[in-house]
């Protein structure tokens, strides 16, 4: 019997990274034992980037990096990262790295959970970086953020990752409605490619991935084959090009913002 990886600070609240999304048996026991949960793809730690050159090369994506930095510099009890088709293969040599370096256990996962929670929040009428709030912030959780919400029709789409660099959201209005990897996490099905790859062909869409991620492959696929799709990526920080580019992009199509 696989005996369960032994943590320090026993006796205290456990603080645990996960990266990506683990499987939700992994959140729910988390939340059982009442740690305190630290999303490593999202930037905590301020420090620059090129902090992690020592443990990552740059050809690596900036929430990977994000990754490291966290992990090196926060207090933390053990990591869960998701390596299986949820996330990418990067990270399970990512897992690699911080297991050499930290002397905690780094716990692989691949999450293939299958069943639906809904895309409530994906397809609401709100700020698009305030959905994108609420769907990230749902990942230490084992419900959906909100199921209340009416949907609105869509006057644009994004598809993709949330960006390491949440301004980039500024420029899309609150009619838009979310595809990619991020409506799958809202559903809380990271591997499920065919909902993935889902796109309204109706609406003008930017297809987004961080720079240096395999995703950018498919992003850029799905924006060719979309009659009317953006194809944009960006690495550390979304730079005010890349804002003018889709603000653009949007206005041509006759987007009101």
């Amino acid at each position: 019997m696989k005996q369960e990886p032994k943590v320090r600070n026993q006796g205290t609240e456990t603080k645990a990274g996960i990266v990506g999304m683990p499987p939700l048996a992994v959140i729910r026991k988390l939340n059982e034992e009442r740690a305190t949960i630290f999303d490593l793809d999202e930037p905590i730690v301020k420090k620059n980037m090129e902090d992690a050159l020592p443990f990552l090369p740059r050809v690596y994506c900036a929430v990977l990096r994000t990754v490291v930095l966290n992990a090196m510099n926060l207090d933390l009890d053990l990591i869960y990262i998701d390596v299986g088709a949820g996330k990418c293969d990067s990270a399970l040599h990512v897992a690699a790295v911080l297991r050499h370096y930290l002397d905690i256990p780094v716990i692989e996962t691949r999450n293939s959970d299958t069943h639906p929670f809904g895309t409530v929040v994906c397809r609401s009428k709100m700020d698009l970086l305030k959905k994108m709030e609420l769907i990230t912030g749902g990942v230490t959780k084992t419900k959906p953020p909100n199921s209340t919400l009416p949907a609105c029709i869509p006057t644009a789409g994004f598809w993709g990752v949330p960006p390491r660099d949440f301004s980039l959201l500024t420029v899309f209005p609150k009619t838009t409605h979310i595809y990619g990897w991020t409506r799958c996490m809202e559903n809380k099905t990271p591997a499920d490619i065919k909902l993935e790859s889902h796109y309204n062909s109706d609406i003008p869409t930017v297809f987004f991935a961080q720079s240096f991620c395999a995703k950018t492959a498919l992003a850029k696929l799905l924006a060719d084959k979309h009659p009317h799709g953006l194809f944009v990526d960006a690495d550390v920080t979304a730079g005010s090009s890349a804002k003018a580019k889709i603000q653009a992009f949007l206005e041509l199509s006759g987007v009101s913002v």
